[in-house]
């Protein structure tokens, strides 16, 4: 069984019940905020999920995950193996540019697949400002959750009268299609770098 398909099902058991909704939606975020987005949308559209209760309870779990990573991040840059890279002649240039670019830096992250954990273990490993970190990945998620769950809610809209594996399998297919559009993105724009020179 696939990990959308798992997480679904989890979701969708826990419809029923008020109490754990919330909690399985927020342990759902954590484990994939976009996957959770749209099985939520699909489901608010089909009126099985509130779409207060979806929204908070996603905000919630995003902000939980996000603060996690960056909490490993200076964890990590405590441990003392890890510790004196923090500050290392090596670094250093990573360090300048990340404090430069910070909050766009942070933002950007939410859009580009794959980039957001480094990128936020990195600013708990170089020890930038938290709530300047915080809100700025509050911001984006939030901009970004939306547009995911807009989707969904009028893919699920749209096809309520559809077959439950077809349109999952559907909105699977579309997770994996933003995925591998980001992948291109970022090769073709560190191939153009390369081409550069810079």
């Amino acid at each position: 069984m696939s990990p959308f398909i798992l997480l679904s099902s989890i979701i969708d058991s826990a419809v029923g019940n008020a109490a754990v909704l919330p909690l399985i939606i927020i342990l759902g975020a954590l484990f994939s905020e976009d996957a959770t987005s749209v099985i939520l949308g699909i489901l608010a559209a089909d009126g099985a999920v509130s779409i207060l209760v979806a929204f908070s309870s996603i905000f919630i779990g995003i902000a939980l995950g996000d603060s996690g990573i960056y909490l490993l991040g200076r964890l990590a840059s405590s441990h003392p193996r890890l510790g004196h890279y923090v500050n290392h002649d090596f670094l250093v240039p990573f360090h300048e540019w990340l404090n430069k670019r910070y909050v766009l830096t942070v933002f950007s992250a939410c859009f580009i697949p794959g980039s957001r954990f480094l990128t936020y273990a990195a600013c708990g490993f170089f020890r930038t400002r938290f709530p300047t970190f915080l809100l700025t990945a509050i911001a984006a998620t939030s901009i970004w959750t939306t547009i995911l769950f807009s989707v969904s809610y009028w893919f699920g809209s749209f096809t309520s009268g559809w077959l439950s594996y077809l349109r999952w399998g559907i909105a699977a297919i579309f997770l994996l299609s933003l995925f591998f559009i980001g992948r291109h993105n970022l090769r073709a724009y560190r191939a153009r770098k390369a081409k550069l020179g810079v």
